[in-house]
């Protein structure tokens, strides 16, 4: 755990250059607009350790699978999404000495991430070997009202001299991915000048053919004063272009360079239009200028803010930690183009190929679903809807048939792109959290729309799965599944995964269901659905029902508590606290093998289920099930802490909660796992979200309506948090005594306050005391 984060509410602060974290300082200070991003790389020429990295969203390569011993069924590619050009390169060398933060003596130095305006600034000076002070400091954004603009600020104030500077503005494509399996460059070549009126470089991914188009302008300042920049020499060379001029730096006189880049690319443009939307960009950057974007960008944030935002009185840290969250899951996914979707690093690193897993549909959807515009969460949907087909591929290459459909567990367009065998082909359960997807978005928005238009399509092909994937156990004249892998990875190839088969169950009774509704309320529509889907409805049903009714789920009787799976017992059951602080986390000591044969647990299993499924168990149930596994569970996925957090508030267990939501708020801010130098845990941010509405708010949807159970940290005097629902905006705010509900919405709307039905009128509130 590290410790160099200056806690503020609305600010990341780096007070000091900490050489030694800086890779973790650029996963930290990362940027994006939805569109692209980039990690929080130095604008100067830098010689310590880094880890350059511009993403481009949607765009990837499909690196050839490599294993040891191929297996019939294994994906041909892993998708990498690239590292793309450099763009935001500012080099400066005075008398020929380059300006290289890792290398020369750095004062005041600070480097912070603004919020609440969504930019980011950084500041220090700088001691050349002969002597000569320079003050730096810059400012940069990435538009989210032109989603195809960079925008960076470059201020130079020479402390104790007078004297020439070189600045070097470069585009620079010879960029490489750190995890390339074979060390190869991914971009080719298409176009460049740098002698236009607007410089600029076309490259093109090799393979998947996307093609980029980078262009720049910039201005310089003295002053305050626009200064002309006539004179400068144009370089060329192989998937670079740059300007080359000098400036007359006086000593106490600030030199400021404002870089503009234009960042379009074929998925949003055509090949041969490229250049004409690059320039279109560059034209709106320069008639408003760099305030004017800024001015811009801060009226956009306040808006997300408006909608979004959680307020938490009495702690800094926590409240820090929510807002950084929040900062990121809407610098990641804006939900404009239903083609995008979420990778677990985001725009912030290389890690995962930054490709989409079932951590949307878990821990990502609520998020949308409550602080965005009901479209934007219907977009990761129908994301999974228009790849459906891609899905019955894929469960036809492992030998299913008849529409069964089996959605990957990692993809870039719908095809399986993994490459390890027990994530690949046994963590089934993500088809599970698809299925649950579903339902949880009709539930909360009242949608009930989706499901013929797109929704009961994918439950029929997963369904079709299920039945398929179970096989009758004369033994135990019941239905099992074997040969799988639960959310805990730390096992592999287990027979009948409780969780694995309760979602089977469950999304098979959904499927049934939500066809009985479509075929009595909008027959027409179930009558295309079926013609479309071949669906025998007699025999199918009849299939499903049956296996619903018989289907194995392992349990032990003598603790009353569900088994994460055959066998579980038969473990060395020990706890986490027996673990030696030197051998944790496991996964970076101990053996494979090792990890395999023990008891220890990487994120919730059993719990998971108990979770989503939350209204079929009785609270003493799940604290069974609680206080059997939790002691077990090392936590050492980012995903585990969040539903822990929730549950654990759901049972009481007020201080575990908290301790819950503090690890899994700051995990990438305090750097809890050792590994935010490879970039965010940008998935586990929307379990962080909920643990502060689910868990600490109870906010859960019963009887179709909001209801909140709240309770109040200890630690805090008050939180508050916005949702949107169903055309309200709601802003919730607890403390001590009080919980108060304001309806900013045109209509009124009932909620549940501690199970009990309260109106709220329009532009109206509430108060209810906490005691209730």
């Amino acid at each position: 755990m590290k410790n160099y984060i200056t806690h503020h509410p609305w600010k990341i602060i780096e007070e000091g250059y900490h050489a030694e974290h800086n890779r973790i300082s650029e996963s930290i200070f990362s940027l994006g607009n939805g569109k692209f991003g980039q990690r929080g790389n130095f604008e100067e020429y830098f010689s310590g350790e880094t880890l350059q990295g511009n993403y481009l969203g949607g765009v990837y390569y499909p690196d050839k699978t490599r294993v040891g011993w191929w297996k019939n069924g294994y994906p041909e590619y892993f998708a990498k999404v690239l590292n793309a050009p450099d763009w935001n390169g500012i080099r400066i060398k005075i008398n020929g000495e380059e300006l290289d933060p890792h290398r020369l003596k750095l004062t005041d130095f600070v480097r912070e991430l603004n919020m609440q305006d969504g930019y980011f600034k950084k500041t220090y000076i700088a001691e050349f070997t002969d002597g000569k002070q320079v003050k730096i400091e810059s400012k940069r954004m990435l538009s989210i009202v032109n989603d195809e603009l960079g925008a960076i600020k470059y201020s130079i104030t020479p402390l104790n001299f007078s004297s020439s500077v070189e600045v070097l503005l470069p585009i620079d494509g010879n960029i490489m991915n750190e995890d390339a399996n074979y060390d190869e460059y991914f971009w080719d070549e298409i176009e460049k000048s740098a002698s236009a009126r607007a410089p600029y470089l076309i490259v093109e991914t090799r393979k998947t053919h996307f093609r980029a188009c980078y262009a720049m302008h910039y201005t310089l300042e003295v002053d305050g004063k626009p200064q002309s920049l006539t004179q400068f020499d144009t370089i060329e060379q192989e998937k670079y272009i740059a300007h080359k001029t000098h400036i007359e730096l006086e000593e106490g006189k600030t030199s400021t360079i404002y870089k503009y880049a234009a960042i379009v690319t074929s998925r949003y443009h055509e090949n041969n239009e490229l250049k004409e939307a690059a320039s279109e960009v560059l034209a709106d950057a320069k008639h408003k200028g760099f305030c004017k974007i800024l001015d811009d960008q801060k009226a956009a944030w306040a808006d997300k803010w408006n909608h979004g935002d959680i307020a938490v009185e009495g702690d800094t840290a926590a409240q820090q930690g929510i807002r950084y969250n929040i900062f990121q899951l809407n610098q990641t996914y804006t939900g404009k183009d239903e083609r995008l979707n979420i990778g677990p690093k985001g725009f912030t690193g290389e890690k995962y190929g930054g490709s989409t897993y079932w951590d949307t549909e878990a821990y990502l959807l609520p998020f949308y679903l409550s602080t965005s515009e009901p479209e934007v969460a219907r977009n990761l949907l129908i994301y999974r809807f228009k790849h459906l087909q891609k899905a019955i591929e894929n469960a036809e290459k492992l030998g299913f048939k008849d529409g069964a459909a089996l959605y990957p567990m990692v993809t870039m367009n719908g095809e399986e792109c993994h490459n390890e065998w027990e994530i690949t082909f046994e963590e089934i359960h993500r088809n599970g959290a698809i299925a649950f997807a579903i339902y949880n978005y009709i539930r909360y928005t009242g949608d009930q729309s989706y499901l013929e238009e797109y929704g009961l399509e994918v439950l029929i092909g997963i369904s079709r799965f299920w039945a398929q994937r179970v096989n009758f156990s004369e033994e135990k004249q019941k239905y099992v599944m074997l040969g799988v892998t639960g959310p805990n990875e730390y096992e592999n190839n287990v027979h009948n995964n409780w969780y694995t088969l309760k979602m089977a169950q469950w999304t098979m009774q959904y499927t049934k269901e939500s066809i009985e509704y479509v075929k009595s309320n909008i027959p027409e529509e179930w009558t295309r659905i079926a013609t479309k889907s071949s669906f025998n409805e007699t025999e199918e049903l009849k299939k499903w029902t049956d296996i619903c009714n018989n289907l194995y789920l392992p349990k032990d009787e003598k603790r009353n508590i569900f088994l994460q799976q055959d066998g579980f017992l038969d473990k060395d059951l020990r706890t986490v606290n027996e673990i030696p602080e030197n051998q944790k986390p496991i996964h970076k000591h101990w053996s494979w093998d090792r990890i395999l044969r023990s008891c220890y647990i990487k994120q919730a299993d059993v719990l998971q289920g108990l979770y989503f499924l939350e209204d079929q168990f009785d609270t003493d149930t799940i604290k069974r099930n609680y206080d059997f596994y939790e002691p077990m569970t090392v936590h050492e996925s980012s995903l585990s802490a969040c539903i822990h957090s929730i549950i654990a508030a759901k049972l009481g267990d007020e201080k575990r909660s908290y301790e819950f939501y503090l690890s899994a708020s700051r995990l990438d801010l305090d750097d809890y796992n050792s590994d935010s130098d490879e970039g965010l845990h940008i998935t586990s941010m929307g379990g962080t979200w909920m643990t502060v509405t689910q868990g600490f708010g109870g906010m859960r949807i019963k009887e179709n309506k909001l209801s909140f159970e709240p309770f109040m940290p200890e630690k805090w005097k008050s939180f508050a948090f916005k949702i949107n629902f169903r055309g309200h905006l709601l802003n919730i705010k607890i403390d001590k005594k009080n919980v108060n509900i304001e309806n900013k919405g045109n209509n009124s709307l009932e909620v549940l306050l501690f199970g009990k039905p309260h109106a709220i009128a329009a532009n109206d509130s509430i108060s209810v005391n906490m005691k209730h």
